[in-house]
């Protein structure tokens, strides 16, 4: 037994403790619960693992169909796992992962400077990243 997780292998208690670290400081919305599904799904470029009421901040996103806050977003799904089996590739094809849009905004402004001694050339830029915060809603 470790701490107060009765039965708990190192492995599941690292997990624990990883994402309560997280909770706590309030940069992931998700439960803990004992072999719960996930998934993992692409968008972007990148690639995120996903569980249900899990709350992600992702690339700018434009629906189809319906558009703004509450519209339903698919995802491509590369894997999936409800504990018991693991699906991989074109098993995982016939998987939807479905979200809601929660929030769409911009990140914070990056500065960009860009300087050259000896020819008075000065140039400054800024940039902010659009983005897209959605809300897993379903894993099938």
């Amino acid at each position: 037994m470790l701490g107060n997780i009765p039965s708990c292998s190192l492995t599941d208690w690292h997990l624990f403790r990883f994402k309560s670290s997280l909770l706590a400081k309030g940069l992931v919305s998700c439960r803990i619960e004992a072999n719960m599904t996930f998934a993992i799904i692409k968008t972007g470029g990148k690639q995120y693992k996903v569980a249900k009421g899990d709350i992600l901040s992702v690339e700018k996103l434009t629906p189809t169909g319906a558009s703004g806050l509450g519209a339903a977003v698919p995802f491509e799904v590369l894997l999936v796992d409800d504990g018991k089996t693991t699906k991989i590739g074109k098993e995982a094809k016939g998987a939807k992962v479905i979200a809601s849009i929660v929030e769409e905004g911009k990140g914070p402004k990056l500065h960009i400077i860009k300087f050259k001694g000896k020819s008075n050339y000065k140039k400054k830029i800024g940039h902010r990243q659009p983005f897209t915060k959605v809300k897993i809603d379903s894993i099938k």
